[in-house]
């Protein structure tokens, strides 16, 4: 049996409060720190509340740490986007199989769910309001990070492993970036994202009873360079997310100064069928601040004993929905590494080799994802090339399997699963270059026969 590690956790966010429940259980010695106040009090804050879809990959990982049941009981399955073009509704299955479907989850109530099943783990002690603001890197055996509590006394805490499960602007990382040999680049989008709230609807004698909308979709409103989207909540309630410029035509600098009726006015022309069910829209848009959207990547994701994981390793934008998934995989990929070796080295390679990789490639998927749903999901031709996959993915199951599929409906890896598209569509390409003169060939000769032997 793998030997036992003090390891030190520095965030109980999502990613964080899993790896500890999953080390507790493992055996190891867990102290994970978190910043912000226990999400199981009645005053604590909820933070960023843009729903996750959570798939197949992070309903793997939450069974594993024994909350799957509980989080789909507070789940809502959407099997497809519904698409709204200038007043019509367009459903779009997310695959051929009826039976698949992501589910729209809140981000806080699973962190709490996670948090609960940490401390519930022996070996596992949880700090709150300790904020991590660096590490000590030197020793390669044992490393330490650094906390403020809310008194404002710090304090170094040494461990076999530290893990930054800190975020996108992890402190951990950053006191790997002020190592040699550490690359490191954060790309901000031009868009920044805002969040408004349709509210359940006032009872249930509605077609979708209290939600105001179909809740079994996600909602996209394409308008060619911003758009809107709304998931479900389990309470009756949509969270909707503004993707916009900052800048320049249909952006946030078009109403930042605008009035009340300016608001609604824009609104009610961009977002028509949306507007009447949305009456906290002006106070959403005024309270509501705009954030902007990031992808990071860094390369290696650790020194010495200290590793990262999640946003703090690979933070990614949401389009495609990964995010947690892609987090929740890398706990199961480190949990792993440790079972497997003895040597707590060979342990962090193998998890940084198992990852890395597959992280980029999400990276990538979930910014063509954005230009996707952004400007062609409103499009017939590429609706019609949707279907086209699935069907190919039903004819001959062997040779195509639709991307978002293996994406989102099977464990697949990341990058196994991009270079597979590619490998599909450079053959589609191939096959419709060749066949198709080939058929003007056939066509040609079958019509010359005909005309002649007629004439």
């Amino acid at each position: 049996m793998p030997h036992a590690h003090d390891i030190v956790i520095a965030g109980a966010g999502l990613a964080g409060a899993m790896l500890a429940a999953e080390l507790g259980k493992a055996g190891h010695r867990v102290r994970l720190f978190e910043r912000r106040l226990d999400p199981r009090r009645a005053d604590a804050e909820s933070g960023r509340s843009i729903n996750l879809a959570i798939s197949v990959r992070g309903l793997h990982a939450l069974r594993a740490a024994g909350v799957e049941e509980a989080v789909l009981a507070e789940a809502i399955r959407m099997p497809g986007r519904m698409v709204h073009v200038q007043g019509e509704e367009i459903f779009s299955s997310y695959s051929r199989d009826p039976e698949r479907a992501i589910n729209s989850v809140s981000r806080s109530g699973l962190n709490r769910m996670l948090v609960e099943a940490a401390a519930a783990t022996p070996g596992v002690e949880i700090v709150f309001e300790a904020r991590c603001v660096d590490a000590d890197l030197a020793d390669h055996d044992r490393p330490a990070a650094i906390f403020e509590h809310a008194d404002g006394r710090r304090e170094r805490v040494e461990a076999d492993l530290v893990v930054g499960t800190d975020g996108a602007f992890s402190a951990v990382r950053a006191a790997m970036q002020r190592t040699s040999r550490f690359d490191f680049s954060q790309d901000y989008l031009a868009a920044g994202y805002k969040e408004l709230t349709i509210p359940p609807a006032d009872d249930d004698t509605g077609p979708h009873g209290r939600f105001r909308v179909d809740p079994n979709a996600l909602h996209v409103w394409p308008h060619g360079g911003s758009m809107m989207i709304a998931l479900p909540n389990i309470d009756g309630s949509f969270t909707c997310t503004l993707f916009w410029p900052f800048e320049g035509e249909h952006s946030f600098s078009t109403l930042d100064a605008a009035d009340d009726a300016t608001v609604v006015e824009f609104f009610d022309r961009h977002y028509g069928d949306a507007v009447p069910h949305m009456p906290t829209l002006v106070e959403d848009w005024r309270r509501n601040p705009t954030s902007p959207l990031v992808t990071i990547r860094c390369r290696p994701w650790h020194r010495g004993r200290a590793v990262l994981l999640g946003d703090a390793a690979h933070a990614i934008v949401p389009f495609y929905g990964q995010g947690a998934n892609a987090s929740f995989e890398d706990v199961e990929g480190l949990v792993t590494a440790l079972a497997s070796n003895d040597d707590l080295d060979a342990a962090i390679t193998a998890y940084e080799a198992d990852r890395i990789d597959n992280a980029n490639a999400i990276a990538d998927l979930a910014l063509d994802q954005f230009i996707d749903m952004r400007d062609r999901s409103g499009s017939r031709t590429q609706r019609l090339a949707k279907k086209g996959s699935q069907f190919l993915g039903a004819v001959v199951p062997f040779w195509w399997t639709p991307l978002y599929d293996m994406v989102s409906f099977t464990r697949i890896p990341y990058a196994t699963a991009l270079a597979k598209s590619r490998r599909q569509a450079n053959a589609l390409r191939m096959i419709a270059a060749i066949g198709i003169p080939i058929l003007v060939i056939l066509f040609v000769l079958v019509y010359t026969t005909i005309a002649l032997s007629g004439s």
